[in-house]
């Protein structure tokens, strides 16, 4: 089924300046064209529409994979009296008993917090399968870096980062197809607002053509 995905504006990621109304339209797992949504719907009258509002921009990396996914527990729901909402890590870690089971858990939980941010891939090498696992399972790419970031660790992939430097690959331009549906929605006006207001705007992420998280 073609989904044409709308947002108030679309920012392409590799200088193309942005495109009010723009949109993007995804045949399966690809991406079969970009462009206004006025042109997409008109040449694909049949195609599910998908209206976000914001900005829609190619999927982020996140570049604290090991520190977020082995270093780090994200707590259960069920555990926030005891351990709170955020990710623990140093001498927090080091108290907790933990077990392969418990750490793919807590993998799971830091993956689906990533795609809540916009992030589609991370980078730093993992060495445990469970975590490995999780991120394999979510369709997320494990990217190789060559130094480690800046820290502290963050769930938000533009924190001290541009949005140049945060995304992953840019949007095929007008034209090209067969690039995977991979890319992110933000409840922002422009590129100086979700600057301002960081990834925690996300609004949907969409990973090989799936819709991986959608807020609203």
């Amino acid at each position: 089924m073609l989904t044409i995905h709308a947002a108030d504006l679309l920012l392409a990621g590799d200088r193309r300046p942005p495109l009010p109304g723009g949109a993007v339209l995804v045949d399966g797992r690809e991406i079969a064209a970009t462009g206004p949504y006025e042109e997409l719907a008109a040449a694909h009258p049949a195609a599910r529409v998908r209206r976000w509002p914001g900005l829609l921009t190619p999927g982020l990396l996140n570049p604290y994979g090991p520190e977020l996914l082995e270093r780090a527990y994200h707590p259960d729901p069920r555990e926030a009296d005891e351990l709170g909402t955020e990710p623990l890590s140093g001498d927090a870690l080091a108290a907790l008993p933990m077990t392969d089971a418990r750490r793919g858990a807590s993998a799971r939980r830091g993956v689906q917090r990533m795609l809540a941010h916009g992030t589609v891939a991370v980078a730093g090498d993992l060495w445990r399968p469970a975590v490995v696992d999780a991120v394999h399972r979510a369709g997320l790419t494990a990217e190789q870096r060559f130094e480690v970031p800046a820290g502290p660790p963050t769930l938000d992939p533009l924190a001290g980062r541009s949005l140049e430097e945060a995304i992953l690959l840019p949007l095929p331009p007008p034209g090209v197809a067969g690039r995977d549906a991979t890319f992110a929605v933000f409840d922002v006006p422009d590129e100086a607002a979700l600057a301002a207001r960081g990834a925690a705007t996300c609004v949907a992420t969409v990973l090989a053509g799936r819709l991986v998280h959608r807020r609203r």
